[in-house]
């Protein structure tokens, strides 16, 4: 979950107002799909997460990941919310693909 560093408030969704509250707005706790600080959200914890299993990013290019371990190599690629896994170690980019749809993806962050 991504939570937002800032206070957001939207209208209540239509369906969703109660009779005689419908003045009433929604404080979001945390980021939804289409928020314009949705993406720079993600983005900021997919980099957290990413750069706890010893990824580098690179210089040019923020969303390019580079990991080496011996002689393996596993380039990621972060194209909004598409991501290219590639390398010379198919067990490595196995356990890359692993980590990343269990820390980043099942917790709610795409």
């Amino acid at each position: 979950m991504v939570f937002v560093e800032e206070e957001i408030f939207m209208d209540q969704p239509e369906g969703f107002t109660a009779v005689g509250e419908e003045q009433k707005v929604c404080h979001l706790q945390r980021s939804i799909y289409g928020l314009k600080q949705a993406s720079q959200s993600w983005n900021t914890r997919f980099d957290e997460v990413i750069w706890g299993y010893d990824f580098i990013k690179n210089d040019y290019d923020p969303c390019i990941y580079k990991k080496v371990s011996g002689s393996s190599v596993a380039y990621l690629v972060l194209y909004i919310d598409d991501i290219l896994l590639i390398g010379n170690d198919v067990k490595m980019l196995g356990d890359i693909k692993s980590m990343v749809v269990h820390s980043v993806l099942h917790e709610g962050h795409g």
